[in-house]
């Protein structure tokens, strides 16, 4: 074999090796990529609360039932009272609603660890109540009843009395444009979340009412809370089931109470259409 045949052979082997080898390093790249793990799926999203509108808007004046709301002037409240979405202070199960009467505020709890807050002004009432209950009536607009004891000790409120019918719905009413009436078991509390035109009172300890929100921040709430929505008043917002737990008084009667025969949200022994 002459020396040019030699050198050729060893070219041709030389490079069948390297083919060989480049062919064994696909095929065990090829095998990682088919026995290695699948794409790698992203986290769910947290839920995120649909973001609310702006104060001009939420606190515009509205004609609502009947009746012309004037618009709240929001640049003159302490904008920690105005309706805005807050991480959740709670701990409770989305849809609840809590109440802290030290920081006067209303949570209602969504999911995603957030919660809708809402500035509440608070009374006597709002002050001698609290603990577990459910919402288990509401109404728009409503009457107000003045109990016998508050008419005993203001006489000018007996034209309002039961005997004389109450004080139908208006812009006047202490109930304001809606109300939410707080139950334990078919016993009423005689508890209240309503509204007040008086929007000065927001985040204030006032003589009278229970829990009042501004008459838009009322409506915006009442057509978030459905039926039997829990409710817990308590003076510790972080800690409202310990503080509910050692606090259940009565309170202070607002009004007459639920009228007999009214259509509540939970069963009764007799069920009306005829409210008020």
């Amino acid at each position: 074999m002459s020396i040019a045949e030699i050198e050729s052979y060893r070219l041709s082997r030389r490079g069948f090796l390297n083919a060989a080898a480049l062919g064994a390093a696909s095929i065990a790249v090829s095998a990682c990529a088919t026995t290695g793990p699948g794409p790698v799926e992203p986290p769910q999203p947290t839920y995120v609360e649909p973001p609310l509108a702006d104060y001009a808007s939420m606190y515009a004046a509205v004609s609502d039932g009947g009746f012309d709301l004037p618009a709240i002037p929001f640049d003159r409240i302490d904008p920690q009272f105005l309706r805005q979405i807050v991480p959740d202070p709670t701990g409770q199960k989305p849809g609840t609603i809590v109440v802290d009467t030290t920081g006067h505020f209303l949570y209602l709890v969504r999911p995603g660890g957030q919660a809708i807050r809402y500035g509440v002004g608070l009374g006597r009432a709002g002050f001698e109540w609290s603990g577990d209950a459910v919402v288990q009536w509401k109404q728009k607009w409503p009457k107000w009843t003045p109990p016998d004891e508050m008419i005993a000790r203001q006489p000018e409120l007996k034209p309002y009395s039961a005997d004389n019918g109450g004080m139908p719905g208006g812009l006047k009413n202490p109930l304001g444009a809606r109300a939410l009436y707080l139950f334990q078991g078919n016993v009423d509390t005689l508890y209240r979340l309503h509204g007040s035109p008086e929007w000065k009172s927001i985040g204030k300890s006032v003589s009278s009412g229970c829990v009042r929100l501004m008459n838009q921040d009322i409506i915006d709430l009442y057509d978030r809370v459905p039926s039997k929505t829990p409710v817990i008043v308590t003076s510790d917002a972080s800690q409202p089931m310990a503080a509910a737990a050692t606090a259940n008084h009565k309170a202070i009667p607002i009004d007459a109470g639920v009228p007999d025969g009214s259509v509540l949200l939970g069963p009764v022994k007799a069920v009306t259409n005829a409210i008020f």
